[in-house]
Order: C-alpha cells, then structure tokens, then sequence
C-alpha cells in the first residue's frame, strides 16, 4: 500500500477541513469541490481500490455510506438528496489509491454516468 494524501491527512501532515471523524473513518470537504457540498470519506484501514475489499470486511464500505447518510442527514441536505460515488481504479476515476467515498449535494446534480 503506498502512502496516500488521505494517509497524510490522517496524520495531521497536511491540513484538511476535517468534518467527521470516528474509530473507523474519517471524512474532509475535498479541496476541488464538484459540487456546492463535496465531502470525501476515508477508512482508517488500508485497501487501495475497492477490488481490494475482502468480502469478510465489506462493513467497511457500508460504514462510509452510512457515516455520509448521517452527515448528510445533521447537514440538513438529506431529503432534497444527494449522491454518494466511490471510484475504482484508472477508467472509473479514482486518482487516489485508498479507497474513499464522495459525497456530492447542495444542487441539482443531473445525470450521471455519460462518459465526458
């Protein structure tokens, strides 16, 4: 596993805007925001791309959509919507190698998935 920004982040090397954070994630207001609200959340455990999830950990990836549903529901932003997207490897868009789910709100989001 090499050693990501969202690894420095962790360890308070680089500064974020942190807005969650528990034993098992973490989650930042992403510094290039596609989205009025664009917050991204980070596991403390290390898988590099979501290929790398062992069926026995997939509780990983329902925590991060779960701790997202929460902020999105204190945020107040919940029942207008918003999406959750997690990227994997190069064709689906992912540019850094720790898994890590986006959440996107704030505004109409439109379409998804056309290929740009």
């Amino acid at each position: 596993m090499q050693d990501t920004i969202f690894h420095r982040i962790q360890r308070g090397e680089i500064p974020a805007q942190l807005v969650y954070e528990d034993a098992h994630l973490f989650a930042f207001r992403d510094i290039a925001p596609q989205a009025p609200v664009h917050v991204l959340f980070v596991p403390k455990r290390d898988y590099a791309t979501l290929n790398d999830v062992p069926e026995e950990d997939a509780v990983v990836v329902g925590r991060l959509a779960t701790a997202a549903a929460r902020y999105a529901k204190a945020q107040g932003f919940a029942e207008d919507g918003y999406r959750i997207v997690m990227n994997c490897n190069g064709d689906g868009g992912q540019t850094v190698f720790q898994i890590h789910l986006h959440l996107l709100a704030g505004a109409p989001l439109g379409r998804f998935g056309t290929p740009g």
